[in-house]
């Protein structure tokens, strides 16, 4: 199981390193806006999020979840192929949304499964899936360059990745999920999730969490999905040069996993995130202010390696304050990356109006809120 769900992540980060990396030639290719780059980030999240958040309920456990996972991982190859022979705007942000639910059914179930299967170390198992989501990142935009290099374009870069989705897929189909744990009820029926979910956000600290994993974001993704753009708009690099920013934020993301699981062996996890959002505080400013591609490279380094414990250690949070319902959890992180995807489009359509600069230095709040919300105390948000 371990194997196959690290083989998942992998080729679902390989994918989005792609299309970071090749977001301004896609810019370039489709005529876009920077109104137009928020919506294709923002519209997968807030629609797919939506078709996505029955999806981890409905899934039960054992051969019932794995069906489900191999449906996913056919819509996912599918979305992939879909981008790259995509000819309009619309047909691209089509395969952009189908891409979301997919990668839910393929990519979420498959790390609740790993959650399942070893519930006291899961904190150890996300920062492992996180590495393993980080190999895949740096591969993608490194794998552009290359292609880019040797005079071939981004769609190629999506081909090439929809032949490693299907190795991922194959890899899923030859595991044999056991049947569901004894006593377990199986899954609830569509009318029952809405009570469920009602009831698992009355668990203390799951509003923590979830909000906890939605603002990270901004500082991981959301700045990942802009940072090519960044580059090119701002610094005044090159695609070529943007491309290789992306795989430095990537790689940094290697080692930063690398450390966190030797870490989080012997430390408990919020004290690391405390720590790494101060650190956080102190480097994003930096990177936005300091001048010339090489120091910009380097502090962007430092920075993606001080906020790597945030989404392992937020994750399995949300899932051991759930015990036993990891779909549930699923669903839950569905739904609230409904409100997370508003992200992306508020930066895009705020860079349109203020510029792109400006609106990245807005970002300063994210790392200040990690922190609050990491030093929260019973009784209280922020004391």
């Amino acid at each position: 199981m371990l194997a196959a769900a690290l083989a998942v992540v992998l080729v679902d980060e390989l994918a989005d390193g792609i299309r970071a990396a090749a977001l301004p030639l896609i810019r370039r290719d489709f005529g876009l806006g920077y109104g137009q780059l928020g919506l294709l980030a923002a519209a997968p999240v807030l629609i797919g999020s939506v078709l996505e958040l029955p999806v981890g309920a409905l899934a039960g456990q054992g051969r019932r979840r794995g069906r489900i996972i191999l449906a996913g991982g056919a819509v996912f190859l599918a979305a992939l192929l879909g981008t790259a022979l995509a000819r309009s705007f619309t047909g691209l942000l089509v395969s952009f949304i189908a891409f979301y639910p997919a990668s839910g059914a393929f990519v979420s179930l498959a790390q609740a499964g790993l959650m399942d299967a070893d519930p006291g170390r899961q904190q150890q198992h996300m920062a492992r899936w996180g590495l393993a989501g980080s190999v895949g990142a740096v591969l993608g935009p490194l794998l552009l360059t290359g292609i880019l290099a040797a005079g071939g374009g981004w769609r190629d870069g999506y081909l090439l990745a929809a032949g490693a989705a299907a190795l991922a897929w194959l890899g899923m189909a030859r595991w044999r999920p056991g049947p569901a744990p004894a006593g377990d009820p199986g899954p609830p029926a569509l009318r029952q999730v809405p009570g469920q979910v009602l009831g698992a956000l009355r668990r203390a600290g799951v509003l923590r969490w979830l909000a906890l994993l939605e603002v990270s974001d901004l500082l991981l993704d959301v700045l990942t999905g802009f940072l090519a753009v960044y580059f090119v708009a701002v610094a005044h690099a090159s695609p070529v040069q943007a491309a290789l920013a992306v795989a430095v934020r990537y790689g940094a993301g290697i080692a930063g996993d690398l450390v966190v699981i030797r870490v989080l062996d012997r430390v408990p996890g919020l004290p690391v995130l405390r720590a790494s959002a101060v650190a956080a505080l102190l480097l994003y400013p930096a990177f936005l202010l300091v001048p010339g591609f090489p120091a910009k490279l380097a502090v962007l380094a430092a920075l993606t390696v001080a906020t790597a414990p945030w989404y392992p250690v937020a994750q399995a949070q949300l899932y051991a304050s759930l015990p036993g319902q990891s779909g549930i959890a699923v669903t839950l992180g569905s739904a609230a990356a409904v409100a997370g995807g508003l992200g992306p489009l508020a930066v895009g359509l705020a860079a349109g109006r203020a510029g792109l600069a400006v609106t990245l230095g807005g970002l300063v709040l994210a790392p200040a809120t990690v922190l609050c919300l990491a030093w929260r105390r019973t009784g209280a948000w922020c004391d």
